[in-house]
């Protein structure tokens, strides 16, 4: 005789209900979720920088010899190529769209979280637009700098064919690393951490550490002015919660890097 369970399977009781979906999500769920939202981007990210650096440090003639090459060309045939580029572009925005529908669970909208809805299309292109210059101009400099100092790595901001895609291609490029570093490591990671209670200092550090940490393949001066850089977009956003004016002005700084660099005479850019 088989014994009988002393209570029903879960399933037996009906479906879940409204309430029951509606429950707070526990700290240790948000960090278990925050912990793989990076690990399938940004986080992934910083970790290959590392082991990137690594190599260039330890390789002949030291960092200073080696070179960060962007935007490469992924086959010798044009077309394939430019499918090759677009999927690229089109799969790291998942990450996105993951954290995205993550944050839909919270309660509002969570493109308004975000600050990236069309409510202030003006105010969002002007301050972008902005924030591109303070950051552009200081950090061309820091560039020249760590280039003197030997502790960049040589810097290809684009390197593909001179085809008649390149160019869109890297504008969009630059859209896409705009909207992915600035959703994932300003709005959603931010949102999360204030969420488990973390001291302002500690979210606006370990934002500006992480968007440092993924550009360590460049070298160790990227490090310090991207690290730079997100503390000063971390403070925007948390003083405005407008991640949009942020996209914006991580476009324009792309933009005027890749598409600069692919056009313009190559002997202008020795000092990177």
């Amino acid at each position: 005789m088989c014994d009988r369970p002393t209570s029903s399977p879960r399933w037996f009781h009906g479906p879940v209900t409204v309430d029951e979906l509606a429950r707070p999500v526990s700290r240790r769920v948000l960090g278990t979720e925050t912990l793989l939202v990076l690990g399938l981007s940004l986080g992934q990210s910083a970790v290959y920088a590392l082991v990137s650096l690594v190599a260039k440090l330890t390789a002949s003639g030291g960092l200073s010899k080696q070179t960060a090459a962007l935007n490469t060309s992924a086959s010798a045939r044009p077309y394939l190529d430019l499918t090759y580029q677009l999927l690229g572009i089109v799969f790291a925005l998942l990450p996105v769209l993951l954290a995205v529908h993550l944050l839909a669970r919270d309660p509002g909208d969570p493109a308004r979280t975000l600050g990236v809805d069309l409510r202030r299309p003006g105010s969002d292109l002007a301050r972008g637009a902005g924030l591109a210059a303070l950051i552009g101009l200081p950090g061309l400099a820091l560039f020249w700098v760590a280039a003197q100092l030997g502790v960049n790595a040589t810097l290809v901001p684009a390197a593909l064919p001179d085809l008649w895609w390149a160019v869109p291609v890297l504008i969009l490029a630059a859209v896409q690393n705009a909207v992915l570093e600035e959703v994932i490591v300003v709005g959603y990671l931010v949102t999360r951490l204030r969420q488990l209670n973390w001291r302002l200092g500690a979210v606006l550090a370990t934002s500006a550490v992480l968007r440092g940490s993924y550009h360590l393949y460049q070298g160790f001066g990227a490090f310090v002015g991207n690290a730079v850089m997100g503390l000063i977009f971390g403070w925007f956003y948390l003083r405005t919660r407008r991640v949009a004016p942020l996209i914006v002005a991580h476009t324009l700084l792309d933009v005027v890097a890749f598409v600069g660099y692919a056009l313009l005479p190559r002997s202008w850019f020795g000092w990177l």
